[in-house]
């Protein structure tokens, strides 16, 4: 027994010494570096707390980070309800599908620079699409970007636009969803709506719960579109944002890496408490089944 256990750790030998090197020797020197005072260049200079009690001083974090949880606040469900729209309309069988399904899908697969630049045109006051298609009707032109009242809704366009990369989890869901379900409703009378309402909806709450977590995680680490389009007033200076220009910018790494605990922090709590609340709206086939019959 003893000989098979030294076999198993020697197998698995290559993963706790990747571990070890490549996450918890790294997340230790970061959680120094945030109680130092760093530029890269020079030897770190212990502050103990100092860069946390600074965080909360600061305006321009308060405004990253308020700017941050707002667009989230609104993003998520945005994301969700529109990705599940999505799902449900191309859950057909009709003649060509498939295209649309590929159409809707392909701004998950294009690189996230390209779509930045892209949406950056599109938004731009003098040359931009939506300006130039609101021209034609007599309306605007608006400063999608440069009226910080704008920047949001901005935002918020291209979280719509790439809806399609979640739509492949929700169809993945709704074609997982037990045909006698629906056949059992139809006997009962149950009209579209009940049938979304007791059906569809509870069994797709697992995969709404997976992209709950992830929209969170990923409303909360957004950068790459908001450091290319940026935003007046500082409206698009999201959390990520400014944490780059800390480090990199400013080169004030400690100060930077304590904004990454705080952040990690945040993701946290927001996490679990999506995990706690789990149990009281995430529901499985044999729930549904019961939660079906009474909803009759």
């Amino acid at each position: 027994m003893r000989q098979k256990n030294q076999t198993g750790y020697l197998y698995i030998m290559p993963w706790i010494i990747g571990f070890f090197v490549f996450t918890v020797i790294p997340l230790g020197f970061a959680f120094y570096i945030g109680l130092t005072k760093w530029d890269t260049f020079n030897t770190p200079e212990f502050v103990g707390l100092g860069n946390y009690v600074s965080l909360f001083k600061d305006e321009d974090f308060l405004k990253a980070l308020w700017v941050t949880i707002r667009f989230g606040l609104i993003s998520v469900p945005l994301g969700i309800a529109t990705s599940l729209l999505i799902a449900c309309l191309v859950n057909t069988k009709i003649k060509g599908v498939n295209l649309f399904r590929t159409a809707l899908y392909l701004p998950a697969v294009v690189s996230g620079v390209s779509i930045s630049l892209l949406w950056k045109w599109i938004l731009d006051q003098d040359f931009g699409l939506i300006n130039m298609i609101l021209s034609k009707f007599g309306i605007g032109p608006f400063g999608w970007l440069t009226n910080p009242d704008l920047v949001l809704p901005s935002y918020l366009m291209i979280v719509v636009w790439g809806a399609g990369g979640g739509m492949l989890t929700y169809l993945a869901g709704l074609q997982d969803i037990p045909s006698h379900l629906y056949e059992a409703a139809d006997i009962d009378g149950a009209n579209l709506f009940h049938k979304f309402k007791n059906i569809t909806l509870p069994i797709l709450t697992p995969v709404i719960f997976y992209n709950l977590v992830m929209g969170i995680v990923g409303a909360m680490r957004k950068f790459s579109d908001a450091y290319i389009i940026g935003g007046a007033d500082n409206e698009g200076r999201f959390f990520m944002v400014y944490l780059y220009e800390n480090a990199f910018k400013y080169f004030k790494m400690g100060y930077a890496t304590a904004m990454g605990w705080v952040l990690f922090v945040i993701i946290l709590a927001l996490t679990l408490i999506v995990f706690r609340s789990s149990s009281a709206w995430v529901y499985y086939e044999s729930e549904v089944k019961k939660k079906s019959k009474k909803g009759k």
